[in-house]
């Protein structure tokens, strides 16, 4: 029985780009795209977010420069 030739290596990879952008454009179907009032909301609770903890590092920052500080003061006498 004779073996079926593969097909040279262009024309394998156009026929698997071909099938990756057709599941792709299938998936993209499905997904549930957010309205504009949504993503506004979701953006500014991430800009909160990021202000908050902002916030945090800087006074964590400030108290422990104030000890470093400190002690340096401590030790030079």
């Amino acid at each position: 029985m004779a073996e079926a030739k593969k097909a040279n290596w262009f024309v394998r990879a156009g026929r698997a780009i071909a099938r990756y952008f057709r599941e792709l454009r299938s998936e993209l179907k499905k997904v549930v795209w957010p309205t504009a009032k949504q993503v506004l909301k979701n953006t500014l609770i991430v800009l909160a977010c990021v202000l908050v903890v902002g916030i945090f590092i800087w006074l964590f920052d400030l108290v422990a420069r104030i000890g470093v500080d400190s002690l340096i003061s401590l030790v030079k006498g």
